[in-house]
């Protein structure tokens, strides 16, 4: 009895704990079903959530491929607006090197021209003939040939540079082009007052040789005028002469002998020309007056013989006048001829004619 006792309880413990395990067994079942649902809903929501993400992504794609086409095309638009202008400024700039390189050559043919005027500068013969040029040049561009002669000689036997051919007064004078260069040169670098002061005296001296030379050669009495001009064939030397050494510009008045230079020697040539077109004026003034008094004259003969044609025309008036009263008295006997010749009876009328003329 208590086994079977014994036996039911066992029984029905293990009945309840079967049932315990059956409930929690269909608990959990509830629970793996809410959850396997929890979880459909969070992976249909993920899903969801995907595709909009997708879909916002392939937007984003979409606006940035977009925005890199747009940045592309800035790009190379700009890249050739940077290329055109860069092929620009390297044409203008390869323009410019050309520039440059012909201002150079320019300047490399000045140098070597500078250098060569150095050296003809440097020899004094050289130099004498640079301004025998000059002086040529100018006198040639100014006045005609017939006004002047280059290397004249004079009766004393100096040769004189050039001989302007003025009638007298004043006469013809002579110019003659001088250069005293080196002491010119020691003036510039002077660099202290005692040098400035020796360059000076040894400038106004070389000067003064100049200015006695050209008096005792080229002032002939007689033969040339009482003056003779000192080509100076540099500006410099001519103004720095006149602002340090006016004692010696006026040296050279007292010895009749007058400094030029380029410019005031041309106004000089250009007063000479006035001048001999002034005296070639005159000239053709009494060829004029003397051809005047001849053309009077002639006029005198034309108007007597005028007069003696007027007497000749009257005469002929007079005698056609004669002729026509003649004419007019045949004109009349031909009239009275005829008359009779028509009338058969009529009488021959000669009482009363006039006689003959």
């Amino acid at each position: 009895m208590n086994e079977t006792f014994l036996i039911l309880a066992a029984a029905g413990a293990i009945l309840v704990v079967v049932l315990v395990v059956l409930l929690r067994s269909e608990r959990a079942r509830a629970e793996a079903a809410m959850r396997l649902a929890r979880l459909t809903e969070s992976a249909e929501n993920m899903a969801a959530a995907q595709a909009q993400l997708a879909g916002r992504q392939q937007l984003a794609q979409t606006g940035v491929n977009e925005r890199l086409d747009a940045l592309a095309k800035r790009l190379g638009d700009s890249l050739s607006e940077q290329t055109e202008k860069t092929g620009e400024r390297l044409r203008t700039l390869h323009e410019r090197l050309a520039v440059i390189d012909a201002a150079q050559k320019n300047i490399t043919d000045l140098s070597e021209q500078v250098v060569g005027l150095r050296d003809i500068l440097s020899n004094k013969q050289a130099r004498g003939a640079f301004g025998e040029i000059q002086l040529n040049g100018l006198v040639s561009d100014i006045l005609p040939l017939s006004a002047y002669q280059l290397q004249a000689s004079l009766s004393n036997g100096k040769r004189a540079d050039c001989l302007i051919k003025l009638p007298y007064p004043p006469g013809p004078f002579v110019i003659d082009a001088k250069f005293p260069l080196e002491s010119y040169y020691a003036l510039r670098k002077a660099k202290d007052d005692a040098a400035l002061t020796k360059a000076l005296r040894e400038f106004g001296a070389a000067v003064m040789v100049h200015v006695s030379d050209i008096a005792g050669k080229y002032i002939v009495p007689g033969e040339t005028a009482e003056s003779a001009l000192m080509f100076l064939p540099s500006e410099a030397v001519y103004a720095e002469l006149h602002a340090s050494l006016p004692d010696i510009v006026e040296k050279s008045y007292r010895a009749k002998v007058f400094i030029v230079s380029p410019t005031t020697l041309m106004a000089t040539l250009n007063t000479v020309r006035a001048v001999l077109k002034d005296v070639r004026m005159r000239e053709q003034a009494g060829v004029i007056q003397v051809e005047v008094l001849r053309m009077l004259e002639d006029v005198a003969r034309l108007d007597k013989r005028v007069d003696s044609l007027e007497g000749h025309f009257n005469l002929a008036a007079k005698d056609i006048g004669q002729i026509s009263t003649s004419a007019k008295k045949i004109a009349g006997r031909g009239e009275k001829i005829q008359d009779v010749q028509i009338g058969d009876d009529t009488p021959a009328e000669t009482e009363g004619l006039p006689p003959p003329v």
